[in-house]
């Protein structure tokens, strides 16, 4: 019988030379796994959760389009990526329609500074919504293949359970190791399935019952700005050392250091004044800004009706009639009744001047 021969070459694979895709998988509706090699044989030299550009011949004229690797270095002999089409998307729509296994394109990379291999962590929390699970998988697929799977709390968003991409895969990898802990969420269930994990937009509260020690973990977050705003605010007003946390938008991965935005996200600052005014009492109060509503109020002699305190219940909105606040809520407010003018007074902080009709 002869010998199988495998064609790995000695050399890395230089951007220099096109890719061959190997394998198309469908994972979820409009998603799918493309995998390349290296015609050459080239084995893929990266770190698990950065990027490669894609030269796409879509009609009218090649677009490039950037795409997580959502494979892991720790299988060289190729490389993938996972991409879900967006109703304006053309580069991915064409890729969905068009790329077949045999076809050739350029490509450029890797790149990107996303990456756990730059933040060596006993504990971490992967949080991410959509197609930003794709670096999550590839650094989770990296510990795994280590054979020393660390501390890993996975945090994902979806609209569905049908909608989260990898989950097979990822339940396989935590059903064989104590380390990886799977937290998924949806915004509703699929119809005539039975879902067991948590339901319901991201919150505090609900990541604090995720990840009980997340004040101990190095965070990555991946997913539409946003969400990441959101979570971001979240692990700031529980205290979170934002040191440790470090984000990749799927919309604009970021190449170098240099590249990386300035995140200004609006906190209140305690030696910042403010000033509330209870329009119906005719009380107007001094402040801070990390003071809350409800507290000014109640110092004031005048009375919120609330419940939880920590905007779950929605049982201390009220009408804000000037200025901004700075309002994490955990779901006890609609989006409709923002828009329209309603806080939660008990986690509402004055930015400045405010007035609430109290």
């Amino acid at each position: 019988m002869a010998k199988a021969q495998m064609n790995w070459a000695a050399e890395p694979w230089s951007d220099s030379e096109p890719l061959e895709c190997a394998m198309v998988v469908p994972e979820t509706e409009d998603t799918a796994t493309f995998t390349f090699r290296a015609p050459s044989g080239a084995w893929f030299d990266y770190q698990p959760g950065q990027f490669v550009t894609l030269d796409l011949p879509v009609p009218g004229g090649a677009v490039q389009r950037t795409y997580t690797i959502s494979s892991s270095p720790s299988r060289p002999l190729s490389i993938s990526v996972t991409v879900k089409a967006q109703r304006d998307s053309i580069g991915t729509r064409w890729m969905l329609d068009h790329l077949k296994p045999g076809m050739r394109i350029r490509a450029f990379g890797p790149n990107g500074i996303f990456s756990a291999h730059r933040h060596k962590a006993k504990k971490y929390l992967f949080i991410s919504a959509g197609s930003g699970i794709t670096p999550m998988m590839s650094m989770t697929t990296w510990a795994w293949d280590s054979g020393e799977m660390p501390d890993i709390v996975f945090v994902h968003a979806a609209k569905r359970p049908s909608e989260i991409i990898f989950r097979e895969r990822l339940e396989q990898f935590a059903n064989r190791v104590p380390g990886l802990k799977l937290r998924f969420t949806v915004e509703e269930a699929d119809s005539f399935r039975t879902w067991h994990g948590y339901e319901g937009r991201l919150s505090q509260i609900m990541l604090g019952l995720m990840a009980p020690d997340y004040l101990e973990r190095e965070v990555f977050c991946c997913g539409p700005e946003p969400f990441m705003q959101a979570v971001r605010e979240m692990l700031i007003s529980l205290g979170f050392d934002m040191e440790h946390y470090h984000q990749e938008s799927f919309g604009a991965p970021v190449r170098s250091e240099a590249e990386a935005p300035v995140i200004e996200d609006t906190t209140p600052d305690a030696e910042s004044a403010a000033q509330i005014t209870f329009t119906a009492s005719g009380v107007t109060a001094a402040c801070t800004e990390t003071d809350t509503v409800l507290a000014v109020a109640k110092r004031s002699g005048l009375n919120i009706p609330s419940g939880c305190t920590f905007g779950l219940c929605g049982t201390c909105k009220v009408r804000k009639t000037e200025g901004e606040v700075h309002m994490v809520h955990n779901g006890g407010i609609s989006d409709e009744d923002i828009a329209g003018g309603w806080i939660l007074a008990c986690c509402s902080h004055p930015m400045g001047r405010v007035a609430v009709e109290v």
